[in-house]
């Protein structure tokens, strides 16, 4: 993550390569305008419906049978300029810790879309056939104005040329639309965005493309995702921009080879800058619990998001591209030209799009990150183990995240009953108090309840019993129900507020092990709400940023020399929203 202001290979005639892959600009750019009109045209042509049809017709949608999948989002290898490690690395180790599917996704840069992409597609597709995994090649986007983005599509026997496609045309640094000179660029900028994420869009709607899913990497560490923006790509096709980067990579920053003692989790060490967005808070740069300001706040920016009724979701993921003290060094680069005379490590990597294999030197190495599923775990719900299975998965909000392997499995459930004891009385007919149809919705899902009825939330829990890679056996000491009012789109496309939404219970768990469930009754709901959930160690723990009113016991920013990310652990859930009729 930390190379937002890295240079470029010289560059490529990018308009060519566009022609030679049977792309022409101005059509993209047409195509996208179109999408964007439609409101998205993979929503508009019934995206998330279609993929509906694979949920087995005997469940309602909202309840579908789950296998959970571990997976990793954001992966790097010596195919980006500034990691080191082979995609066998990454891969075996992803396996050791447990993980099912894996994106590698390689910074953008000329170097990469002309040499690094395609070589690496050789790579990924010999692994495929080796291993019991899942492995996506997406790409790390710069977008235009913004931050880095995770872009996955699932592959198909054109994925590689759109994937190329798409970083050629719409790469913000590839493009020069990454640092806006004033408002009329900016707002030029912002534009491009919009435009990228709708052209994924239509490639998906005509069939061009199977499938694909964007998120917004590590959002608070420049402040230059602004409130607007994050709205402006969600609304621009909402079945392909599904949110964001609950926690960013880099967690072992803190106790790195090389830390020092004000370095925090995330590299999440910045000031504001002249293009970020000037709304935010100087807190706004720092980690909560290793989470994200945007989403460890309650009633914060996330909260301001799901109060609007839309689906955004968050993940977590290892960004990995130097892990914590490990002994592997960059490789040497062959002796002689052309590399005698480059002037940098960046040019020599530039002349493959790809680093030397690595050395192991027998001696610890800076590095800020754990391995994929060592540290941070995304669980993802599918009802088929595939490609599409996970991206429906990820689209739908069926994820949690947690750090540390904090818990070993989460199952929630919401349904709606007659109030006062929890049993529905209707027979399924449709008119009664009960729910009609026995619905039964999952995080991610939309529960529709009668005015009156109570709603049930479950929450089963598997605790962990073996120790983790810090030899560590985790306590859960709490869990966090976290709900708010579903008030509509808003006037404000920068608000970041959610003045209902607060901690309606924690449930102690302490000394609590194996599985068991928890339950909270919302009674006699008058009006939507959404609700979310959150649980920790204990550990770290206080008044939320707005207040102990709003969130009594929540992730606090670390001081000097407290940022060991093993004693300080989460998980987050994604939410379900209660539509009330």
């Amino acid at each position: 993550m930390r190379d937002h202001d890295a240079p470029l290979a010289p560059p490529l005639d990018a308009d060519a390569e566009l022609r030679s892959l049977g792309f022409s600009r101005r059509d993209m750019l047409r195509t996208a305008g179109i999408a964007l009109a439609a409101g998205g045209l993979s929503a508009a042509f019934g995206g998330a419906g279609a993929a509906m049809a694979g949920v087995p017709a005997a469940r309602p949608a909202g309840d579908p049978e789950l296998t959970w999948l571990v997976g990793d989002h954001h992966v790097h290898t010596q195919f980006s300029h500034d990691a080191k490690y082979r995609m066998a690395q990454q891969l075996d180790a992803a396996q050791h810790y447990g993980v099912d599917w894996l994106a590698f996704t390689e910074h953008s840069n000329f170097a990469h879309a002309d040499r690094g992409l395609p070589t690496a597609r050789a790579q990924i597709q010999q692994e495929r056939d080796a291993r019991d995994l899942l492995i996506f090649q997406g790409l790390e986007w710069y977008i235009p104005a913004a931050e880095h983005a995770t872009v996955l599509i699932a592959p198909g026997n054109d994925d590689i040329r759109l994937l190329r496609a798409f970083e050629l045309a719409w790469d913000g640094k590839l493009n020069g639309w990454d640092k806006p000179a004033d408002a009329a660029q900016m707002a030029d900028f912002e534009r491009r965005a919009a435009q990228a994420v709708a052209w994924l869009g239509a490639q998906k709607a005509t069939g061009s493309l199977a499938d694909a899913v964007v998120l917004a990497n590590h959002p608070m560490r420049l402040g230059i995702d602004s409130p607007h923006e994050l709205r402006t790509w969600r609304d621009a096709d909402p079945d392909i921009f599904i949110g964001m980067e609950g926690a960013p990579g880099a967690q072992g920053s803190a106790i790195s080879q090389n830390a020092g003692p004000g370095d925090q989790r995330g590299e999440y060490v910045n000031a504001p800058r002249p293009d970020s967005w000037a709304g935010y808070p100087a807190d706004a740069y720092r980690p909560y619990g290793g989470f994200d300001w945007a989403t460890a706040t309650v009633g914060g920016l996330w909260d301001a998001l799901l109060a609007e009724g839309k689906p955004f979701w968050i993940t977590s993921n290892s960004d990995n591209h130097l892990t914590v003290k490990d002994t592997w060094r960059i490789g040497d680069y062959p002796a002689g030209e052309p590399y005698a005379s480059l002037p940098s490590e960046f040019d020599r990597w530039a002349v493959r799009g790809m680093r030397p294999d690595p050395i192991d030197s027998g001696v610890p190495q800076g590095g800020s990150d754990f391995w994929p599923g060592q540290f941070s775990r995304l669980h993802t719900g599918v009802t088929t183990r595939s490609y599409a299975g996970v991206l429906e998965a990820m689209r739908r909000g069926r994820m949690w995240v947690d750090h540390g392997h904090l818990i070993a499995g989460l199952d929630i459930r919401a349904r709606a009953t007659m109030p006062g004891k929890g049993n529905g009385r209707g027979n399924g007919a449709g008119g009664g108090w009960g729910n009609a149809a026995g619905t039964t919705v999952t995080l991610g899902g939309r529960l529709t309840a009668k005015r009156g009825q109570d709603v049930v939330v479950t929450i089963t829990v598997t605790t962990t019993d073996a120790a983790n890679a810090a030899g560590i056996v985790p306590q859960l000491a709490h869990v966090d129900l976290i709900a708010g009012r579903v008030t509509g789109a808003t006037a404000d496309a920068d608000g970041m507020r959610a003045p209902e939404t607060r901690v309606v219970r924690q449930f102690d768990t302490t000394g609590s092990r194996g599985t068991f469930t928890l339950t909270h009754v919302f009674p006699q709901v008058d009006r939507p709400f959404y609700v979310r959930f959150r649980g920790g160690d204990g550990n770290r723990t206080g008044a939320g940023y707005y207040g102990a009113a709003v969130d009594p016991a929540g992730p606090q920013r670390h001081g000097d020399g407290e940022g060991d990310p093993w004693k300080d652990t989460w998980f987050y859930a994604n939410p379900i929203f209660v539509d009330v009729s």
